[in-house]
């Protein structure tokens, strides 16, 4: 992580300015498994505490772990009581039965690529480039994930690159180009700023 840190201090400026007030990178990482995949859909569009407590009430409407299997042991019904939106719960039981059935195979995506994973985790309804890119970083620990869609960096970009508006897919690319291999940590460097300028 040190090595990744002064890379991007020695590439970008404005980078370098954000990470001495930031501070240390903190990333956390979960596990690359089934179960981070169901939490990330339950989290989709919520706030933290909701989602959470969601998702808790999933785990234990599962009997305590989320499986394909223990997923799919429960009715919709069951499901929809514990605060899962009818949409959710189908984007659930997709990846559950897809799992379940080795069409998507969590031992296999640490030596994917990163399109590939991606190829792979978006036959899932619900699961887009973005949600597939979120678990190449925080699930799969990949230090050069360029989340160009997502509203955080962009917002980051604008602001501190003196952007007059959110800046396109096309300029995040060229932008980060001085970023590589390390785009990841610029991406959390770039989340956290907007936590600490007042």
């Amino acid at each position: 992580m040190r090595h990744a840190v002064r890379h991007l201090k020695k590439s970008d400026p404005v980078l370098a300015a954000i990470i001495e007030r930031v501070g240390p990178c903190r990333l956390t990482f979960r596990e690359p498994t089934f179960e981070t995949l169901v939490r990330a859909i339950a989290f989709q569009q919520l706030n933290g505490k909701a989602a959470k407590s969601i998702y808790d009430r999933l785990v234990a409407a599962a009997g305590g772990t989320l499986t394909p299997e223990s997923v799919l042991a429960l009715t919709p019904e069951q499901m929809r009581a514990v605060g899962l939106s009818r949409q959710k719960l189908s984007y659930i039981r997709d990846l559950a039965e897809r799992t379940k059935s080795g069409e998507i195979e969590f031992a296999r995506l640490p030596e994917m690529s990163d399109e590939n994973v991606i190829e792979h985790l978006t036959r899932v309804k619900g699961i887009g480039t973005w949600s597939a890119q979120m678990f190449l970083m925080f699930a799969l620990r990949r230090p050069n994930v360029l989340p160009t869609a997502d509203y955080g960096v962009r917002a980051a970009i604008m602001k501190h690159y003196r952007k007059r508006k959110l800046p396109d897919h096309k300029q995040i690319v060229k932008l980060a180009r001085a970023w590589h291999p390390y785009c990841s940590v610029a991406c959390w460097y770039l989340w956290r700023s907007g936590e600490t300028i007042v």
